[in-house]
């Protein structure tokens, strides 16, 4: 039998898999859109307060940047709590999730009240010009759904609740245990 703490470990050692996949599937979609696609180091465009995270995503960060929670200042409002001075992100290597994909051509199915299923797509405005993303193939846009089932069967794993969610500015307002 696993102690909590090993477990914990293996559960973080699976969402960084989970988060490799994604990059690699990110990668893609940019090269595939490379004429398209402008985000850069310091835009922020996609940068806002208020974004939250499962659990244990925020407890990645937690492990990974527990000097800067402790010792560092959250960025002001309005903006993501962790980007730097210089607009980047001082957690980049362990983003959360939907940090990995903002920018991309977005598409996810919906119900609608009348009982009709509809595709909906979206893409951030900085990314917008070219082909209207109405009329990409779906393999070209990314495809939310399925990363966030994966997501939240970690999340469960981890012993929370799948719909517990926390603010990213949050994590500078609590002291990092110990892992």
């Amino acid at each position: 039998m696993h102690n909590p703490a090993s477990r914990f470990e293996e559960i973080l050692e699976a969402l960084e898999k989970l988060y490799r996949e994604v990059d690699q599937r990110v990668h893609d979609l940019c090269a595939l859109h490379r004429g398209r696609i402008n985000c850069r180091r310091g835009c922020t465009n996609c940068c806002l307060d208020g974004i939250t995270v499962f659990e244990v995503e925020a407890q990645n960060i937690r492990k990974h940047s527990g000097d800067l929670l402790v010792n560092g200042a959250p960025h002001c409002g309005g903006s993501c709590a962790f980007l730097g001075e210089d607009n980047t992100c001082r957690i980049y290597e362990h983003r959360p999730y939907v940090c990995r994909t903002q920018g991309l051509p977005l598409s996810w199915v919906e119900e609608r009240e009348d009982g009709s299923v509809v595709e909906l797509r979206d893409i951030c405005p900085v990314n917008d010009a070219g082909e209207p993303i109405e009329n990409l193939p779906a393999e070209h846009c990314w495809s939310i759904g399925a990363f966030e089932l994966k997501l939240a069967a970690l999340q469960v794993l981890a012993g929370g609740k799948q719909a517990v969610r926390v603010p990213l500015r949050s994590l500078f307002c609590i002291i990092p245990q110990e892992l």
